[in-house]
Formats: structure tokens, C-alpha cells, sequence
């Protein structure tokens, strides 16, 4: 806590005096903090950047935290959106995915959250679990926007290097989902969340109108940011910083005043390559005009010559000054934000 709050006062004109819209708080379990401790992180950004009147900030957090006084203090204290990791409402899937929290409770969290007078709520699910069927990720669906939520966020599961899933998955404890599969959950997760009114606004991102992510459209629209705390990230549009992933050598470097972070020089093609990447994923897509104004016209042309073979097989499509993916687009938007890259 002490390090993160000296990095703030250390790094206050990282953004050039630039008003702070949002805030969040996440990048791991913020709900383990106490809430005179989430004040003073808050205090501390206040006394140090020029936050707007109506920022928005988000809170992620597990939902065996949220307890009914929990929830009404972190909406004393200015939090105005809730971000919680729920994941599955099968409390088996849960098991499986080493989760502290059941079924049971992550519905309590929604509703208690609720009853706080929250009322942008977002939660996180996972599809593509191991054993999960077609018909166990549409229950968990239909669970989700049974809760009056404002966003969800929903993810195929990655099997991440050293974590016990992906052990268990080496050891053939447990198979990943085949892609057919795979494909059948993300167009019921379209057709499901379209029907309940929720805006696709990003390939994972689904939100009723007006409560999109405001913090991570910044980052999708390559707003400049800060990030502070141990792995954290940071953007300022010319240059990427991180800060070291060791909680010891991060708390050293901060509070002995030597370095804590590691920076590179982003250059042209670096950033067309995150503009693409970026852009692709979201609803507007890549504008072309804007794509020239800011990389040349070299970089406008590769674009526009690797996309053709993707819009011939309608997988993406181009709408005036705008190149986009369309449903099928979206299924192998990886392989075709590859293509796209200028290595």
C-alpha cells in the first residue's frame, strides 16, 4: 500500500495534467483490501491528478467478499461500478476452476450489490469449461441476465503456462473444449445477449446502451494511461512502461527510489500493429482515413491488401471509411488480426 501510494505521487505527471476519467481498480483480488485502505488510494489519486466530476470507477471483485457492509461502504467512498468475477453459476465449474465462491453466493453478490444502490453492475463468465455443454453455458446465461446486470464480459477459457489447469489439462485429468464447440458457445453468446437488448460493443464485451466499459474502451481506443502496482502497465502513446511482477523487488525499487520498471519506444509499425489488434476487436472497427492519417499510406495499403481475402470470404467487411469483422469474422478474429500485422 505504501509503495503504490508514493508510485501515484512519483509518477503525477506521467498523463501531462491530462483529466482523469476513469479509474479501476483490479489486476487481481482489490476486495482483499480494507475499505479505509481503498480511501486512501483514492485520496491519494485525487491529491495528485484532476479527476472529473462523473469518473468512472470500477471496482473488481470476488463475490464471496461482498458482504451487505462491504458494499455500502465501497458506495460511501465514490465507487460507482462493480466489476465481479463470477465465472460460472455451476458450482461444479466452479470447483473446477479453483474458484472460493458458489453458485449461491455469486447470485447474493448481484442482488446485495444491487440493494447497495449499485446500479452498473458488470460480471465475468467463462465459457468453453471443461465437461461444459451447449445446454450448461445457456443455463449459465440465462442465470446471468435473469440478474438485471448492465455488462458482461465474457471469456473462452485460455489454459495459461503453470497454472493447475493447465496441468491437469498436460496430465489429461481434463480435455479442453473441441473449437466446434467452442464456435457454438460464442454464437449463442450473440444471439443471447442480443436478444436481451446488450450491445457486442467489443468481441467479448456486451453491455445494455450507455454502460459500456468507459475504462476499457480507453484502452481499445489507445487512450494514454496509467498503471501503477506490481505487473502494471502503462501507455502514453509513443512509449509502453511495466513495472516489475515481483511484489518484493517492486515495494524495493518504490520505496528506495531506484527503478521498478522497464519501458520501450513503440515504433511506427509497433503502433499499427496495437491499432489493428485494438480496433479490430471492437464494433467500429479500424478507420481507414484515420489508419492513413496516423501511419502512412505504405502501412493503409498492407492493411487494405492482407484484409481482401477475409472480406471475399465474408468474414470481414468494409462500410465507407470503416474495415469490420462480422459474426463469422469474430469466430477467427485472431488469425485474421494476425494476418494484418506488419512483422
Amino acid at each position: 500500500m505504501n509503495a503504490i501510494i508514493k508510485e501515484l505521487s512519483i509518477r503525477k505527471d506521467y498523463l501531462k495534467n491530462e483529466p482523469v476519467q476513469t479509474i479501476y481498480f483490479g489486476g487481481g483480488t482489490p476486495s482483499l483490501l480494507t475499505i479505509q485502505q481503498i480511501e486512501k488510494l483514492l485520496n491519494t489519486i485525487y491529491t495528485n491528478f484532476s479527476v472529473e466530476k462523473n469518473a468512472e470507477i470500477t471496482f473488481e471483485a470476488n463475490p464471496d467478499d461482498l458482504t451487505k457492509n462491504y458494499l455500502f461502504d465501497l458506495k460511501k467512498v465514490g465507487i460507482n461500478r462493480l466489476s465481479i468475477g463470477i465465472q460460472s453459476f455451476d458450482d461444479d465449474k466452479l470447483k473446477i476452476l479453483n474458484r472460493r465462491h458458489n453458485a449461491t453466493q455469486a447470485h447474493e453478490a448481484v442482488r446485495e450489490a444491487q440493494k447497495a444502490g449499485f446500479n452498473n453492475i458488470s460480471i465475468d463468465l467463462i465459457y468453453g469449461l471443461p465437461f461444459q455443454s451447449l445446454d450448461e453455458w445457456e443455463t449459465d446465461l440465462d442465470k446471468a441476465f435473469s440478474l438485471s446486470i448492465q455488462h458482461l464480459s465474457a471469456y473462452g477459457l485460455t489454459f495459461e503456462e503453470k497454472t493447475l489447469l493447465s496441468k491437469q489439462k498436460e496430465k489429461k485429468i481434463i480435455e479442453p473444449a473441441d473449437e466446434e464447440l467452442m464456435i457454438k458457445m460464442y454464437e449463442l453468446l450473440l444471439e443471447e445477449s442480443s436478444k436481451k437488448g446488450f450491445d457486442a460493443y467489443e468481441i467479448s464485451n456486451f453491455s445494455l446502451p450507455g454502460f459500456y466499459s468507459r475504462h476499457n474502451s480507453s484502452y481499445w481506443n489507445q487512450t494514454p494511461y496509467l498503471g501503477v502496482g506490481p505487473s502494471a502497465h502503462s501507455y502514453n502513446g509513443i512509449s509502453r512502461q511495466w513495472n516489475v511482477a515481483s511484489i518484493h523487488k517492486y515495494t524495493e525499487g518504490i520505496l528506495k527510489n531506484s527503478s521498478f520498471y522497464d519501458q520501450e519506444i513503440l515504433s511506427l509499425e509497433d503502433r499499427y500493429n496495437e491499432y489493428v489488434l485494438l480496433g479490430l476487436r471492437t464494433k467500429n472497427g479500424i478507420n481507414i482515413d484515420e489508419l492513413e492519417q496516423n501511419f502512412g499510406t505504405e502501412l493503409k495499403d498492407f492493411c487494405l491488401e492482407n484484409i481482401k481475402t477475409f472480406i471475399d470470404n465474408e468474414k470481414a467487411y468494409r462500410c465507407g471509411s470503416f474495415l469490420r469483422l462480422n459474426t463469422k469474422g469474430k469466430l477467427i478474429s485472431d488469425t485474421i488480426i494476425a494476418q494484418l500485422m506488419k512483422v
